[in-house]
């Protein structure tokens, strides 16, 4: 079995502290486990379980989102979203998160009566409150459920045009739109009018695709969708002509190795995972953790763990996270600081070699 680099050791002491980007994750499992206690006991929600950790074991991504889908139902108004992205900035904060691109995903909430420019507004009013605490900086990606079809999804698109054109309070903090939940019976071209709307309103644009599809609904994503970038993806590598295109466009891979693993069962091992293949072919397969609350990770560990699993060295961890600042949607400028500060966390945080 494949083993992390240790944290107390000078390499895993320096991947823990390394500017990171994130690129996948979502808001929502990044909930504290005593948070979804907490919430559920304020908003009158019987748990199964005393301690929703014991429910953290999936042999299916389905069998994920029902747990997932329990958690997001604990958040009941706009001060359980703030509180939410608060603990959550700061979580990421503590192992080395510099910038993060967050989903949320509001349908069944929506569904349930919360207003969607509440939801945004307390989103905002939590990473705010963490950005000054924790000098972390969180953008958001409101995500569509497939679960509830395309027409939510359209419904919910046009909301947030609407909300953009109001200037509505923590608006300008949601960058793009995507989508997620359950790949099996979905098709990318059902989404068409959902991201049309969305991307005409000025929204970028990315897609949850590929872990249990193959790499034409990678493809129809990018040009259906108008993608430009690919969550999971991990079908990409059975088609060469796809991994040549994403390859020459430099079309980014949000990669999670680990919830791979833990939620998707789609390895035994770190070890077998593609992703060494991914990143020899050139793709720009930037490095992220899912739902890190829901599978006991953070973001030092996902860096610490891919660095033992194939031994990988210093210099090419902090190239992955060099990715990750090319992949995101940060402006021209902000992109430029970011990179120049993880290039001056390569040397200032250099570890020392091992001594022989």
């Amino acid at each position: 079995m494949s083993a992390p680099i240790e944290l107390a050791s000078p390499l895993g002491q320096a991947l823990e502290a390394l500017p990171k980007v994130e690129l996948h994750c979502h808001v929502e499992g990044s909930m504290r486990p005593h948070t979804v206690a907490d919430l559920a006991a304020k908003n009158g929600l019987a748990l199964p379980v005393d301690d929703p950790t014991e429910l953290y074991a999936y042999d299916s991504l389905d069998g994920f989102l029902r747990v997932f889908w329990l958690v997001q139902s604990t958040l009941g108004d706009r001060g359980d979203w703030a509180r939410l992205a608060y603990e959550s900035a700061l979580d990421g904060a503590a192992h080395g998160l510099a910038y993060r691109e967050s989903f949320f995903t509001p349908a069944r909430h929506l569904a349930a009566g919360q207003d969607l420019a509440e939801i945004v507004a307390g989103l905002d009013e939590g990473f705010a409150a963490a950005e000054a605490e924790a000098g972390v900086r969180v953008q958001l990606i409101c995500d569509f459920d497939r679960d509830f079809g395309h027409a939510v999804a359209e419904d919910t698109a046009a909301q947030l045009v609407a909300l953009r054109r109001a200037g509505a309070t923590g608006i300008d903090r949601v960058l793009g739109v995507g989508y997620d939940s359950t790949e099996i019976g979905q098709e990318p071209d059902w989404y068409v009018e959902a991201f049309r709307t969305a991307g005409a309103g000025g929204f970028r644009r990315t897609a949850h695709q590929g872990e249990n599809s193959g790499p034409d609904a990678i493809t129809a994503c990018v040009d259906l969708l108008g993608a430009e970038r690919i969550d999971h993806g991990l079908s990409i590598l059975d088609d060469p002509d796809v991994v040549k295109r994403f390859v020459d466009e430099r079309i980014a891979l949000t990669v999670c190795p680990n919830s791979n693993i833990r939620i998707a069962n789609a390895y035994a091992d770190l070890g077998e995972h593609c992703y060494p293949a991914m990143r020899a072919a050139g793709l720009v397969a930037t490095l992220n953790t899912d739902d890190p609350a829901l599978t006991d990770l953070d973001l030092g560990y996902e860096y610490r763990s891919v660095a033992g699993a194939f031994d990988w060295s210093w210099d090419l961890m902090v190239d992955v996270a060099l990715d990750g600042v090319e992949a995101c949607w940060l402006e021209q400028d902000d992109k430029a600081a970011l990179r120049d500060r993880v290039e001056t966390a390569r040397n200032s945080l250099r570890p020392s070699p091992a001594p022989s």
